[in-house]
């Protein structure tokens, strides 16, 4: 059967318009109940061919106009033309909220059920790329996120390279507290065992990030900070062929080129990317290269099922600044005392997609995904306050990562009692091995190379197998309410053997740890539509986080790790109230509460020979609670519905966040004795009280331009919320700062555009982050004033 289905000739056509015989571009034509479906192009025309014959429904759609569905009958061979007329309409919170007026450029929230994924009574947002005037060629995390409340930016990587955000009072340190994926499969080193995200997509190649706070725990994991899914483009689907590139160029040497190809042909769908970017930096000594590639292929073996292939690849040479003191940073914030610190993480993601529907109501998702990839630093590790000698050995520490995953996902819509339900439910197997070498001896060099003398003192082999099954229902009760409630089962088992350390040539090999756990996390909520166009929303979650590579490794041959150690436990809490009013006012307003139990820290301890070593257990508890708001509104549509001089919107997306200790061990040493404290009442490290952004865009025809700015609070670098600074720089305060964004771009005859833009318009000198080692130690300062301009075509 399958391969009569490749020798079929028939094939639908037509054209798309709006009420006023208008070419409507991207609109969706799909066959409803099949994996077939294409978008109408540039001039509202759409084809889809390789169809066999028989019965179909054809569905259409668009932004803010009503859907349109027809059944016909298609004979063998037959091209069948249908021409469809579509009708404006106010759709409701059901739907995805794509923001369709003229003026509000603001960010949107998943439909109720989007995909294999149940999204309702959740706190989340969609971060639209086409939606932002920003510098997206250096993934301006700042401007990307400017829209989403109490989103905390790590700025110190001023390449574009890294990501360090984080939500709600937790650690930006790489989003290691949230779960980060790429199309929906995972592209860290380990979710369970090693969190970090080294690898970030191009912004230019994103279509949209979605972001579910920690209610998102039952489907995808159950790290505090919930999900955060980097969409790229699906290969382009409205035509045979499509051409983009984007150049841009801008301070400190930056130059980037981005170049894009994608298209459809009947059954097969295909896409690839490149992009290169390198440039100076900011600072002294913070050279970067980078490379990033992407293809992918998908095809409609039959109108059900379709299978796909995709693989990312990125490498780059990035020269790391180091810090500074508070001194030099006071002095000249753009020097740097380290010229031999680099940083390379090379990083392959491979992943085999199916899909098969099995009708209109039913489908199956199977995803299989790998991430090889490695993390290579060289340079002087010690303190800022310590001279690099120049002819000194520097430090050399690699990871390798090889590992592989595969996730089934199950959808199905049903009646039961009178009710129309939706469950979501599936399976996960993840197997992840690091191996990890440290302390090398590396050479004098002042370049990158990771060639060292002897052996690595270190090596370290930690694996880590995750398997988990869940399951979550929507219960509607009738059009207004509904609520949902789920379960997921977690299994990890978690191993590390290896070389701790060598002295004089003898090894001092680590107590293998292996470690098995299984436990059941629970979630529910509920969402009332008190408008058609608004929402009441409340979610609790558990969550939890399991115990890291970094924390089974002390960080010397004297400090012992309680054997009894374990994960870091908590929930998640949302209340909220979110819509729209017509076409011009969009807003999100919510309560949240963050319990996270068992936190690992390091206590001193006396040992029975009255000796004081470290001690690494879980000690206590944190609470992160607030209020996040997002207001966007489009004044001229509000008032007067049509503007020959243009639209304006403006933004404000606002968070309170009170992350404070409640009850958390410590100890010192004075006079000779361990005193026991407790940091009850502090405020949790790298946790600002106040998020705010604002911003305004102008916009008319093919040109916008928007203006923002952030105004961050303060927060400390340690748990002790130590207020002046130590030599070091690695404590003290993180002083609050207000820095303004502005981008513009023009898009013209159809597929041509320039975008420019200064970021840190008034260059004020601040920093987010204390580092405590690399890439550090000491004040990251964030970048000053930048400039970029940049031009490109899409056919």
């Amino acid at each position: 059967m399958v391969f009569a289905a490749f020798g079929q000739k028939a094939a639908i056509n037509g054209k798309v318009t709006d009420g006023a015989k208008q070419a409507i571009v991207g609109a969706s034509v799909t066959l409803k109940g099949t994996v077939r479906g294409v978008q109408t192009n540039t001039n509202g025309e759409y084809v889809i061919k390789g169809l066999r014959n028989g019965e179909y429904t054809l569905v259409v759609s668009s932004v803010g106009l009503k859907n349109k569905e027809l059944s016909f009958t298609l004979q063998e061979n037959e091209v069948k033309s249908l021409d469809f007329e579509l009708e404006d309409e106010t759709y409701t919170l059901k739907d995805i909220q794509v923001v369709a007026s003229r003026g509000v450029r603001g960010n949107e929230h998943l439909a109720e059920v989007d995909g294999y994924s149940i999204n309702a009574t959740k706190k989340n947002e969609v971060i639209k790329l086409d939606n932002l005037n920003a510098n997206l060629a250096m993934n301006n995390s700042r401007q990307i996120f400017s829209r989403t409340p109490g989103i905390s930016v790590w700025e110190n990587d001023g390449s574009g390279i890294q990501l360090g955000v984080a939500s709600r009072g937790l650690s930006p340190n790489r989003s290691w507290e949230f779960n980060v994926r790429m199309n929906g499969y995972d592209i860290t080193p380990d979710p369970m065992g090693y969190p970090e995200a080294y690898y970030t997509p191009p912004m230019e190649v994103v279509d949209r990030i979605e972001i579910v706070r920690g209610a998102s725990s039952l489907q995808y994991g159950p790290q505090f900070g919930g999900l955060m899914n980097f969409v790229l483009r699906k290969p382009d689907i409205s035509t045979r062929v499509t051409v983009e590139s984007q150049n841009t160029t801008g301070s400190n040497g930056l130059f980037s080129t981005f170049n894009y190809i994608g298209g459809t042909e009947g059954r097969l769908s295909y896409t690839a990317y490149y992009q290169k970017r390198f440039g100076n930096g900011w600072r002294d000594n913070s050279y970067y290269n980078t490379d990033h590639a992407h293809a992918e292929l998908s095809y409609a073996i039959t109108n059900k099922f379709k299978i796909g292939a995709e693989a990312t690849y990125m490498t780059y040479k990035s020269q790391q600044a180091g810090g500074l003191t508070d001194a030099q940073f006071a002095q000249d914030a753009r020097q740097s005392v380290r010229s031999r610190n680099w940083f390379s993480t090379p990083w392959l993601v491979p992943s085999l997609s199916a899909e098969y529907i099995f009708s209109e109501k039913t489908k199956l998702s199977w995803k299989a995904f790998g991430v090889i990839a490695e993390r290579n630093s060289v340079g002087n590790v010690s303190a800022i306050t310590t001279v690099d000698n120049l002819s000194s050995n520097r430090q050399v520490d690699r990871d390798y990562y090889n590992n592989y995953g595969s996730e089934l996902r199950f959808i199905t819509d049903y009646k039961l009692l009178g009710l129309n339900n939706t469950l979501a439910s599936g399976l996960r197997y993840y197997n992840g091995h690091i191996d990890r070498k440290q302390q090398g001896k590396g050479t004098i060099s002042q370049d990158m190379e990771f060639n060292i003398e002897g052996d690595y003192p270190r090596d370290l082999d930690f694996n880590n197998i995750n398997k988990a099954a869940y399951f979550e229902n929507i219960f509607r009760f009738n059009k207004k309410f509904l609520i949902t409630a789920g379960a997921r089962v977690e299994n990890i088992s978690s191993t590390m053997q290896g070389r701790f350390s060598l002295s004089n040539g003898v090894a001092n090999n680590l107590t293998p740890i292996t470690r098995n756990r299984s436990f059941l996390l629970f979630g529910g909520g509920a969402e009332y539509h008190l408008t058609e166009q608004s929402e009441f929303y409340s979610n609790i979650s558990q969550a939890y986080r399991p115990v890291l590579i970094s924390d089974l490794t002390p960080p010397a041959t004297t400090d012992v790790i309680d054997e009894n150690l374990q994960d870091a436990r908590g929930y998640n809490f949302d209340f909220g109230y979110r819509g729209k009013v017509a076409n011009y006012l969009n807003f999100d307003v919510d309560y949240f509460y963050v319990n996270y139990n068992n936190r690992i820290g390091t206590i001193t301890q006396t040992n029975a020979a009255n000796q004081r070593y470290q001690f690494r257990t879980n000690l206590g508890r944190s609470v992160s609670q607030g209020f996040e708001g997002y207001i966007e509104f489009d004044p001229v549509t509000a008032f007067f519905k049509k503007s020959k001089i243009g639209y304006v919107s403006m933004f404000a997306s606002i968070a309170y966040i009170d992350a404070t200790y409640r009850d958390f061990k410590t100890t010192s040493v004075v006079n000779g004795q361990v005193v026991e404290g407790n940091l009850s009442g502090k405020r949790v490290e790298n946790a600002p009280r106040k998020i705010n952004r604002f911003g305004i865009t102008y916009n008319k025809k093919g040109f916008s331009v928007t203006w923002q700015m952030s105004d961050i609070g303060k927060a400390y670098a340690d748990a002790s919320n130590t207020e002046v600074a130590n030599a070091a720089a690695t404590t003290g305060v993180i002083p609050a700062y207000t820095v303004q964004d502005l981008s513009a771009s023009f898009k013209f005859l159809k597929h041509y555009n320039v975008k420019a833009g200064v970021n840190n318009l008034t260059d004020e000198r601040y920093f987010t982050r204390r580092a405590g080692g690399y890439p550090g130690p000491g004040i990251l300062p964030a970048d000053g004033r930048t400039f970029y301009v940049s031009a490109g075509f899409k056919f």
